[in-house]
């Protein structure tokens, strides 16, 4: 399914809509797109999940410009309001947790509790540097240009900027890391999540750097579907 946010046709999709469980709205990593989260949704199952893929990834169009952290954020808006979703539980990896933080901040009414996978609660700014490297030993050698386009690479560096998040969030949140060399949180991440919210739960991944879902899936599944049906 696609829905136009202001002329940007923006993919996502959809499991079990008839389903009386609450939703689940999943946020993917930079270069990710909805169709890495079926399995995921396939496990949940029947509750119904929705997977976005942000403006230059997998199905969805590639502007020219208009990436900043506000459009990403305006995608996950334009989804939820598409699917007519009024109550649901918000989950996220990587780069896609400044995202959901983002639509949080202004939409806290709507989630009952989030998930954010190994990212800081923060928009980082990209470096210049960053592209080139991205593109030439990631991108490219791996083939996930139809993931994310280097058209899309390129203006998230140029548009990204550094924001910290230091609102409240009265709900309650996990918050997932893997322990091994890679992993983007830090103890020091923990404390800015500490900073936000009192209600937090934390799950740390002995055997994960950054990529959990590739090293320990079945648990990180396990942990994401008990999480949401206790909370």
């Amino acid at each position: 399914m696609k829905v136009s946010n202001n002329g940007v046709y923006i993919h996502y999709l959809s499991s079990n809509p008839q389903s009386s469980l609450t939703p689940l709205v999943i946020c993917p990593g930079l270069s990710e797109t909805a169709e890495d989260y079926l399995d995921l949704m396939e496990y949940l199952s029947p509750r119904p999940c929705i997977a976005i893929s942000f403006r230059g990834r997998g199905q969805s169009d590639t502007p020219e410009a208009g990436y900043t952290l506000n459009d990403h954020v305006s995608d996950i808006a334009s989804v939820i309001d598409a699917a007519q979703l009024s109550s649901f539980h918000l989950y996220a990896y990587s780069r896609g947790v400044s995202y959901a933080l983002g639509y949080l901040k202004d939409n806290m009414s709507k989630v009952v509790s989030a998930i954010m996978q190994e990212y800081p609660a923060e928009h980082r700014r990209i470096t210049p540097n960053w592209v080139d490297s991205y593109l030439n030993e990631y991108l490219i050698p791996f083939y996930r240009q139809q993931h994310i386009r280097p058209e899309a690479v390129r203006g998230i560096q140029l548009e990204s900027e550094q924001v910290t998040f230091q609102f409240p969030i009265p709900r309650k949140m996990l918050v997932i890391r893997g322990l091994l060399e890679g992993s983007l949180v830090d103890d020091e991440a923990i404390k800015g999540y500490q900073r936000l919210s009192t209600e937090i739960e934390y799950a740390d991944f002995h055997q994960s750097g950054h990529d959990i879902r590739n090293t320990e899936r079945e648990l990180l599944y396990r942990t994401i579907h008990d999480f949401i049906r206790n909370a």
